[in-house]
C-alpha cells in the first residue's frame, strides 16, 4: 500500500501558485512490542493523530522553518541565502531571541515538499495585504510572497514581564501562513478589538495579533499592593483596533506534558537555546 493511501487531506488552501495541505494519518500500524502497541491503541482511542504538511508547487515558491523539510519530489531548488555579513549578525541575534531559526529556506519550482510529521496541530491563516505579529516558535511555513522580519517589543515591561521575549516575528503581505501549535483549530479563540476596549490576559497563551493592536503589560489593579492581593499580578494587555488570537487550552496541554506552548516552546520563558 502506498503511504499516501494511509493519509487524508483535512485542510487545503491555495495562494494562486502553491497549494498548502494538512494531511492526517488514519492509523499508525508500526507497533513492534506490547508497550508500543498499547500506546498506539490509546492514542487512536483518544483521537491523537499524526499529521504532515504537504505543499504542492506549480512554478512557485514557499518559505519554511529551517529543518522542517522531510522529503520532496519534482523539479525544485532550495535557496537559503543569508545576505551580507551585517545582515547575518543582525538576523542571528534576533533569531536567537525569538526562538526562530537564522535562515528561512525557500523552495522554488514545480513539485511537492513534505514537512516533518508531528502530533501537533497546524493553523492556516490567509493574509490579504496585512501585517500580523506572531509569537516566538510558532512559524512553520508560508508563501514566499510574505515578508518575515523580527521586531522588538515597544517597551521594557512587555519584553521582561510578557513572557514573549524581546523579539517576535512580523509577517506582512498577501499569502498563506501556517503556524504550528499545541491546540486544535476548534479550541482557538479570535477576538476583534474595536479601539475602545482592552483585552487582558493572565498568561502568555496569545500567539498572534494584527500589527495595529498594541501590546503592553499592566497591573491587574491600580496599585502593586492591590495587584498582589488579588493574586493576578500583571496582565498581558491588548488595545487598539484589530484581532488577537488566543489558545486558552494550551496551559492544559502543558500540564499534561505534551509538546509546544505558544509563547513558551516547551521551555521556561527565560531560557534561550
Amino acid at each position: 500500500m502506498d503511504l499516501k493511501e494511509k493519509m487524508k487531506v483535512i485542510e487545503s488552501v491555495s495562494d494562486g501558485g502553491s497549494t498548502f495541505e494538512v494531511l492526517e494519518f488514519d492509523n499508525l500500524d508500526g507497533a513492534s512490542d506490547p508497550a508500543m502497541a498499547m500506546a498506539l491503541y490509546f492514542a487512536k482511542q483518544s483521537g491523537l493523530r499524526s499529521r504532515i504538511v504537504r505543499v504542492k508547487l506549480n512554478n512557485s515558491s514557499v518559505k519554511t522553518e529551517a529543518g522542517a523539510l522531510y522529503y520532496s519530489k519534482g523539479n525544485l531548488v532550495s535557496d537559503a541565502k543569508m545576505g551580507g555579513v551585517g545582515g547575518f549578525f543582525k538576523k542571528g541575534i534576533s533569531g536567537a531571541l525569538t526562538s526562530e531559526s537564522l535562515v528561512k529556506p525557500s523552495y522554488k519550482g514545480t513539485g511537492e515538499i513534505y514537512l516533518e510529521p508531528s502530533f501537533k496541530h497546524y493553523y492556516i491563516m490567509e493574509l490579504k495585504n496585512e501585517t500580523i505579529i506572531i509569537d516566538k516558535g510558532v512559524f512553520y511555513c508560508c508563501s514566499d510572497s510574505l515578508e518575515l522580519k523580527a521586531v522588538s517589543q515597544k517597551n521594557v515591561s512587555s519584553a521582561i514581564l510578557g513572557g514573549d521575549g524581546i523579539f517576535q516575528l512580523r509577517v506582512s503581505g498577501t499569502g498563506v501562513l501556517i503556524l504550528e501549535l499545541s491546540v486544535p483549530k476548534n479550541e482557538i479563540v479570535e477576538y476583534e478589538l474595536n479601539g475602545s476596549e482592552e483585552l487582558k490576559v493572565d498568561g502568555d497563551f496569545s500567539f498572534a495579533r494584527t500589527a495595529s493592536v498594541n501590546f503592553s503589560v499592566t497591573k491587574s489593579q491600580k496599585s502593586l499592593f492591590k495587584s498582589a492581593m488579588s493574586g493576578e499580578g500583571f496582565l498581558n494587555t491588548y488595545s487598539g483596533t484589530g484581532k488577537v488570537w488566543l489558545a486558552p487550552t494550551s496551559s492544559i496541554y502543558r500540564e499534561f506534558g505534551y509538546g509546544f506552548m505558544p509563547g513558551n516552546s516547551g521551555m521556561d520563558n527565560n531560557e534561550i537555546d
